[in-house]
């Protein structure tokens, strides 16, 4: 079935976003093993994956930007009402993650002494250190990194089931 594509650009960009986020939510859930807090290497890697989070940030924004610019491509006849309800809550869920989880982590450091040092470029706490209102932020941060990898593997599912078990071409809108 000839289902229409998104620009090259998009395709390219999804692809480089999907492999990053993972290797970041990877990076993330292995932080304490990577680097066991109190060891001298973990200021530096806390300190990586919070630059690669907010460059990820502003990717997000960048595809967000391109994602307004235009309609996406048709969704394929035979998909139901439901199911493109629940694709497009779907899609509306992974970018509310995309965005919330380096916010929240931002917002987290800017309420501990250490602030953020975003590649080498300190960027210093603009709040007072709140060991608690850090808390909650990290506390928030680290269940939508549950709640978001649960729904990149449905994403994963729904794709491949389009892919394999429909073979309606939604899968080639988005491939590079």
């Amino acid at each position: 079935m000839d289902t229409p594509a998104y620009e090259r650009r998009i395709r390219w960009l999804h692809a480089l976003m999907a492999l990053a986020l993972l290797a970041q939510l990877v990076f993330g859930f292995a932080l304490n093993e990577i680097a066991p807090r109190g060891t001298p290497a973990r200021g530096l890697v806390i300190n990586l994956h919070k630059s690669c989070g907010l460059l990820l940030l502003g990717l997000a924004l960048l595809r967000l930007y391109w994602r307004q610019r235009g309609p996406a491509p048709g969704w394929p006849v035979s998909m139901s009402a439901w199911q493109i309800r629940a694709a497009v809550w779907g899609h509306r869920a992974l970018y509310a993650c995309m965005l919330l989880m380096p916010l929240s982590a931002y917002l987290a450091s800017n309420f501990s002494k250490h602030g953020v040092k975003f590649f080498g470029l300190l960027l210093p706490p603009w709040g007072p250190e709140l060991p608690a209102v850090y808390s909650v932020f990290n506390g928030f941060h680290k269940g939508l990194a549950w709640v978001f990898t649960a729904l990149i593997l449905g994403h994963i599912a729904m794709a491949l089931k389009h892919h394999l078990v429909d073979r309606d071409g939604l899968l080639q809108r988005i491939k590079p």
